[in-house]
């Protein structure tokens, strides 16, 4: 079991291996719920998107042209940046 310390300012800093265990990489997010007791559920924060909204997420963006894979790459960037998607970034 791992004991954190709380910061004064109510923060609480994870160990690498802690994050590495609960599958969590820079710039994700974690979700805590908060179960009866004082108890508390940690895990790695999954996205609730689905292919099928997915799927809708680049329309209109070509106008009917064909698009060189840059070109998706930036839509499919900028589509992600705009909804708020964690480890989606422009090269």
């Amino acid at each position: 079991m791992a004991t954190l310390t709380v910061t004064t300012r109510g923060q609480v800093t994870f160990r690498k291996d802690v994050l590495k265990h609960l599958g969590i990489q820079p710039g994700g997010k974690i979700r805590l719920d908060l179960l009866p007791d004082g108890r508390a559920e940690l895990k790695a924060d999954q996205g609730k998107g689905s292919w099928r909204e997915l799927s809708g997420m680049l329309k209109g963006k070509a106008n009917g042209a064909r698009l060189s894979i840059e070109e998706l790459n930036d839509a499919i960037a900028d589509a992600g940046a705009e909804a708020g998607i964690a480890g989606i970034e422009r090269k």
